[in-house]
């Protein structure tokens, strides 16, 4: 008896070692519940910024959705929502752009849509157009999220060679690829913020 149970036991243990390693090496799954719909762009494009938003705070309703709008994005134009009021608060560039002929000084900085609210048991979008950054790479979107009841700060950003899934509460990010050479009229003819 007791060597078919060291037997058991010793069969068992690839098995469990397996278990083991799979649990250690398992990355925690992405919380990320405001998260852009369409994740990359051509930089220096004009782009249609979907904010999806899946949940609440700790299952308290939103009251008010904002999303920073990060350096180099011009000319934010957000989508106002029924039952929702709109707010757009505009800052002074340090360095101000010429758009179709005129000067550019102060440009949106932050998108407020509050009132609502959205239950933590329903899904919804905002949604703003932009003009991108001419340099390609990674950008990431601060959006904060304001509850009858709590906050989520979707603020954070990896750092270098950190899995972004180990973060909390991430940004919603947006991959700026290159422009094809031949790129400027098609990248024009799309979204355009302004």
């Amino acid at each position: 008896m007791l060597q078919a149970s060291f037997r058991a036991r010793r069969a068992l243990r690839p098995a469990l070692g397996l278990l083991a390693v799979l649990a250690a090496v398992q990355a925690p799954p992405v919380r990320a519940h405001v998260t852009l719909a369409e994740p990359e762009a051509l930089a220096g494009s004009g782009y249609r910024a979907v904010f999806k938003v899946g949940h609440g705070c700790e299952g308290s309703a939103i009251r008010e959705l904002i999303v920073h709008v990060p350096e180099g994005v011009r000319g934010a134009k957000p989508m106002p929502k029924p039952g929702w009021t709109l707010t757009v608060e505009k800052e002074p560039l340090a360095e101000p752009y010429s758009w179709h002929g005129r000067t550019v000084r102060e440009d949106v900085r932050r998108i407020r849509w509050s009132g609502g609210p959205l239950d933590d048991a329903h899904y919804d979008e905002f949604v703003a157009v932009v003009r991108l950054p001419e340099v390609p790479g990674r950008l990431y979107w601060r959006v904060t999220q304001r509850c009858l009841l709590g906050e989520i700060d979707w603020a954070e950003v990896p750092a270098p060679g950190q899995d972004r899934r180990a973060l909390k509460a991430p940004a919603a990010w947006l991959d700026l690829r290159p422009a094809p050479a031949s790129a400027p009229a098609a990248a024009s003819a799309t979204v355009h913020a302004h």
